[in-house]
Order: C-alpha cells, then sequence, then structure tokens
C-alpha cells in the first residue's frame, strides 16, 4: 500500500496523464514487458550504488573545502533543487494545465519563469540552499560514524550494486529495447535521445566496472563514477522526456 501511495503521488506531482485509454501499437509487445522490468531492476540496483557511493564520499572527507566534498554537495543540492522546483511548478498550476507540465511546464514557475525576477530569487535561492547543504552535510558523517558504518562496507555496496545493475541493464536496457524497437519500429537502433542517453550511462558503469578491474581504482574516483553514472541514468529516465523529444514520448 505505501508504494502504491507513491507511485500514485509521483503520477500526480509529475503530472502525468492518469487517464486509462487503450496502448499505442508499440506499446503492445512483450519485448517491451522484459526491456522495462529489466532496466528498472538495473535502476534500482544504480539507486543503491548512487546512495552507498555519496555517504562514502560524506564519511572520507576531511575537510569542507575538499574537492569531493564540494562535488557531492553540488550533486545532492541539484537533485534536491530541482525537485523543489518541480512541487513549485506543480503547485502554480491549474489542474487543466498539469497534465502537461512534463514538457511545457518544467521549472517555469522557477528558473524558466518569464519574470527575471522570479529567474534571479531562484538562483539566489538555489545558492543560499547549496551553502546549508555544503555546510550541514558534513554532519552526516558522525550519523555515519555512529551507525559503525565504514567506507569499505560503503566501496563494498557500490560495487555489488554495479555488479548487478550492468548485466540488468545491458540486457534490458539495450538488448531487449533493441528487439522491441524493431518490432515496433522496424529498427533495432535509430539514435532516439533516450536510446543515446542509455547508451552514454551504459558507457560510464562500464568505465566504473573497467576502472575497478583493470585500473585497480578504488575509492574517491570510482565513488565519483558511481554518482556521475546514477546522473546518467536519472536524465535518460526522466529527463529526456523534459527537456528533448522523441520515440520514447508518449502523451505524458
Amino acid at each position: 500500500t505505501p508504494i502504491a501511495a507513491l507511485v500514485l503521488l509521483f503520477i500526480d506531482v509529475t503530472g502525468t496523464s492518469k487517464e486509462i485509454m487503450p496502448l499505442v501499437p508499440a506499446l503492445q509487445s512483450n519485448w517491451l514487458l522484459f526491456h522495462v522490468f529489466l532496466a528498472f531492476l538495473g535502476y534500482a540496483a544504480f539507486g543503491v550504488s548512487f546512495g552507498a557511493s555519496a555517504a562514502y564520499i560524506v564519511l572520507i572527507t576531511e575537510s569542507k573545502f575538499e574537492k569531493t566534498y564540494l562535488f557531492w554537495s553540488f550533486i545532492i543540492g541539484v537533485f534536491l533543487i530541482v525537485l523543489i522546483a518541480m512541487g513549485i511548478d506543480f503547485l502554480s498550476l491549474s489542474a487543466a494545465q498539469r497534465v502537461q507540465l512534463i514538457q511545457s511546464h518544467f521549472l517555469k514557475a522557477s528558473f524558466r519563469s518569464s519574470s527575471s525576477v522570479v529567474v534571479a530569487v531562484s538562483w539566489i535561492s538555489a545558492g543560499g540552499f547549496f551553502l546549508i547543504l555544503w555546510w550541514f552535510g558534513y554532519g552526516l558523517k558522525n550519523l555515519l560514524t555512529k551507525l559503525s558504518i565504514t567506507p569499505e562496507m560503503l566501496d563494498d555496496i557500490t560495487y555489488k550494486s554495479i555488479a548487478v545493475g550492468f548485466p540488468l541493464f545491458t540486457v534490458g536496457g539495450l538488448i531487449m529495447g533493441a528487439i522491441w524497437a524493431n518490432s515496433a519500429w522496424g529498427k533495432y537502433w535509430t539514435w532516439d535521445p533516450k536510446e543515446t542517453w542509455s547508451l552514454i550511462t551504459w558507457f560510464v558503469y562500464a568505465l566504473y566496472l573497467h576502472a575497478r578491474f583493470v585500473g585497480g581504482w578504488r575509492g574517491k574516483r570510482v565513488a565519483i563514477l558511481a554518482m556521475v553514472g546514477f546522473i546518467s541514468v536519472i536524465f535518460t529516465y526522466l529527463g529526456v522526456n523534459l527537456v528533448l523529444s522523441g520515440l520514447h514520448s508518449y502523451g505524458g
């Protein structure tokens, strides 16, 4: 029940259409079922790796001015600010407008507003939010230490999560996706934005595994790679639909 409630909340906040309509022919395929199911399992594993790598960076940080901690503050800050801005978008629209939120109204109540004052206030607020996160985020280190969580533990979780997610994403996201694309549109690959970003995501995680196995990378460098990989995942899944258009856009 809680999971179903969260799913319904996400659908409502993002303005996704809630009307039950017949599936378009391209979506009436068993290949799509396998594609989405396996890809989402991979996404879930990558999400775990992101959380573990983010916690790892905080735990090994010795100073708030370290480059890796500044990077952490920026990435986490961007995630939270975009979520807040999307919430403001939702609250600023009428019920009829919310249906079209995904593309036409993305961040238009804040960073993309027609009012220069609103844009300025949004950026100033974002800057203040980054500073607060940067200053107080360091306190998470004490919490992680009290919970007896070690850097080695987090590094291992990050690696194992990616080791599980990578083959799932490879088979489900790329191979099954290509087979579905061929059955739906007659081509295995069309360089659609979603396909292109899926490939970019695959290369980032392939680089992570290569760097760890062949290059012997450990610590900060692979933690940053894991975070960058999940940024690519988020843009592949949500960002492409918000700012780009292609064969994977189905009417919101």
